[in-house]
């Protein structure tokens, strides 16, 4: 891998990451909120969805971001955007939830991408393995 992909390695997880942090810090500030939405949809236990909405978009972002245990997180946080498309975002009728729904979508595939190719050698995975950048 050369400098200039790890550099656009980095810079991927990093856009990608930024949309899970900014949301779960959004329902960190709002947890009332999120968790009465949570329960509009029809899913049971809202706290404990609620705790596991936070640490998948705030921890798996930021272990994303690092490169940490990149391929895992990136098939979570996959699987977490198609969950939260399917259970959230499935009025189609409505045009915004559409443009929601496509974009968790795309998210996924992102991560998929991730998972297909790794962190890169600005990482810690990179770090650990040897292949880092000095």
């Amino acid at each position: 891998m050369t400098y200039q992909s790890s550099y656009v390695s980095a810079f991927g997880r990093l856009l990608i990451a930024a949309i899970f942090i900014i949301s779960g810090l959004g329902k960190i500030a709002a947890p009332a909120m999120t968790q009465g939405y949570i329960g509009s949809v029809g899913l049971p236990a809202p706290l404990l969805a609620y705790l596991l909405a936070i640490v998948v978009e705030v921890g798996g972002g930021i272990l994303l971001v690092i490169g940490y245990r990149t391929r895992v997180v990136a098939v979570l946080m996959a699987i977490f955007a198609v969950a939260t498309a399917v259970f959230f975002h499935r009025d189609f009728a409505d045009q915004n939830q559409m443009i929601h729904f496509l974009k968790n979508i795309a998210m996924a595939g992102g991560l998929l991408q991730v998972f297909a190719f790794g962190a890169g050698a600005f990482s810690v995975d990179g770090r650990l393995s040897g292949r880092g950048a000095a």
